[in-house]
């Protein structure tokens, strides 16, 4: 199940930081260029946003990068440590920890349990 879900809402601004994070969110420094973006202090937009969507700026982010080390470990045999990296971790030990924290498996079984699924399904007859 993903971990980015879109919830509806009515904030204008929530929205377009959404759709920049959905875009940019491997770059370093992304919550002071997101609040750059915003035009609103830091304070006041991480109060909106987790308003307008239920989790913290921080999670959302978090979130968007294990969503995209998911893909990646499904992909292909890149080594867990580079997919830490390309996702935004110089910490590979805090990258398996969050990914355990949030998918409940660490990189390795989720590979493990993933990845012959989504291979069976490439596999023409």
């Amino acid at each position: 199940m993903s971990l980015v879900r879109s919830v509806p809402h009515a904030d204008s601004v929530v929205r377009s930081c959404e759709q920049w994070l959905k875009e940019n969110f491997t770059k370093t420094d992304t919550i002071a260029q997101i609040v750059k973006k915003s035009e609103i202090p830091e304070r006041i937009l991480k109060r909106r946003f987790k308003a307008a969507t239920g989790v913290t700026l921080i999670e959302y982010i978090q979130n968007l990068r294990i969503e995209a080390a998911k893909a990646l470990l499904e992909a292909g045999q890149m080594p867990v440590e580079e997919i830490s990296v390309a996702v935004s971790y110089e910490d590979v030990s805090f990258f398996r920890r969050l990914f355990k924290r949030l998918t409940g498996l660490t990189p390795s079984e989720y590979r493990r349990i993933f990845q012959p699924i989504m291979n069976n399904g490439n596999m023409g007859g």
